[in-house]
């Protein structure tokens, strides 16, 4: 559970330095916040499902804003921070059926759930610094071990 519990924490923690890097872009940031807010909106999806709710009518590829995103951002947190209080390890290998977007079913279980949406935000937050240095902007350093120095 230790794991699991620091990977959420990092979670939060990059979301935020993505967040804080978004706002002074310069350019174009049409694609890095779409990019973004599709981060945010899976995560919520994926919560929703490990909650029991079906999930499929919130979009995958929202568009949203800024304040949007920070609204978001602290709604994932108070979700994830209480579904986590009250997870139990014995929880961790629990089955959990649900559809997705395309309303196809799946089994997976919560453990590698939890551990799909925190790898499936770095990908994607990888991309995001990808474009900020095409467009020469500095990437945000969101890599683990720098949060936990």
């Amino acid at each position: 559970m230790k794991t699991i519990q620091r990977m959420y924490e990092h979670l939060h923690w990059a979301n935020l330095h993505i967040f804080d890097a978004l706002q002074n872009i310069k350019g174009d940031k049409q694609e890095v916040c779409g990019l973004f807010s599709h981060i945010l909106s899976a995560e919520k999806v994926w919560f929703t499902r490990l909650q029991g709710i079906d999930g499929p009518q919130i979009p995958l590829w929202p568009e949203m804003n800024m304040v949007q995103c920070a609204e978001l951002i602290m709604q994932i947190e108070m979700t994830i921070t209480t579904y986590l209080t009250n997870l139990k390890e014995s929880d961790l290998d629990q089955s959990l059926l649900y559809k997705n977007s395309k309303g196809t079913e799946f089994t997976n279980s919560v453990r590698d759930i939890l551990t799909h949406v925190a790898m499936h935000g770095q990908y994607h937050r990888g991309q995001i610094n990808t474009r900020l240095r095409a467009n020469g902007e500095v990437p945000v350093n969101v890599d683990f071990i720098t949060f936990v120095r």
